[in-house]
């Protein structure tokens, strides 16, 4: 990962050695793209040095790319990551997603209706042909830059009032706040599709370009369904990571919590 050159003439020695240390750390993976680097007390004395020393130093590596430091609860320092790491073992939102590896997490809602809903999308959630959704489209922002559009479905009649409330974080957290409810299981469809003109003018990335996309059922921790969307990500900016388990000898494609993994080229 390429990261700016800056003086560090202008820092201490001791400092400049912390500076070399987190880099080896870094370079041998010990640190990885992503992780959180421990609270500034506990990270100077596991490197025996002042905290005015490790903040020197932490000056300098976020000048340079290296790490980047993220304010407020919740947030640290953390390893500067090139792309975003979608865990498919894991159920959580964007805006979780991006913070727990260190990004800056944003929304821009483009549009929120109440919508009778599609065949496809009635299939999906378990509910009657033209029984009334909330369709709601966003752009997903990580430091500031969109890196994917979400095109969310859900029942109304389960979720009465959802578009009253703030619709700028996340969907899971704002449904576990206000209604109760979260998801325990998802499937998950993925496929390499190619950007269309409006979809790479959204994203900023050229016409034709590599978009990963997500196609994706929630159930509840009834069973039901209570999310049908569509993600595009931008491919240059996401990784996918997939845990299996196996044993005797023998690999199951089936995640611990049933997600399906299914990628294929595709031009639309």
């Amino acid at each position: 990962m390429p990261h700016r050159l800056v003086e560090s003439d202008s820092i201490g020695a001791t400092a400049e050695e912390v500076r070399r240390r987190i880099l080896e750390q870094i370079s041998v993976g010990d640190l990885r793209p992503g992780q959180r680097l421990g609270a500034e007390r506990d990270l100077a004395v596991d490197l025996g040095v002042s905290r005015s020393s490790l903040r020197q130093a932490l000056s300098v590596l976020e000048a340079e790319g290296v790490v980047r430091r993220v304010p407020g609860r919740g947030g640290g320092t953390f390893v500067s990551a090139d792309k975003v790491d979608r865990d498919l073992s894991r159920i959580v939102g964007v805006p979780a997603l991006l913070r727990d590896q260190g990004f800056s997490a944003g929304s821009k809602v483009l549009s929120a209706a109440v919508v009778v809903s599609d065949s496809s999308t009635a299939k999906h959630l378990g509910i009657d042909a033209n029984a009334f959704v909330y369709d709601i489209v966003r752009i997903r922002l990580a430091d500031g830059s969109p890196i994917s559009l979400e095109h969310a479905r859900l029942p109304a009649e389960r979720f009465p009032g959802l578009l009253e409330q703030s619709l700028g974080g996340s969907i899971y957290e704002l449904l576990e706040r206000t209604f109760g409810v979260s998801p325990v299981s998802a499937e998950e469809r993925i496929e390499v599709v190619s950007a269309t003109e409006d979809e790479g003018l959204i994203l900023g990335v050229p016409t034709g370009a590599p978009l990963l996309s997500i196609t994706r059922t929630s159930l509840g921790p009834d069973g039901v369904p209570i999310e049908h969307s569509h993600d595009l990500f931008r491919a240059d900016r996401t990784r996918i990571t997939v845990r299996t388990e196996g044993h005797a000898g023998a690999t199951s494609v089936r995640t611990s919590r049933g997600k399906v993994l299914e990628m294929r080229p595709r031009v639309r």
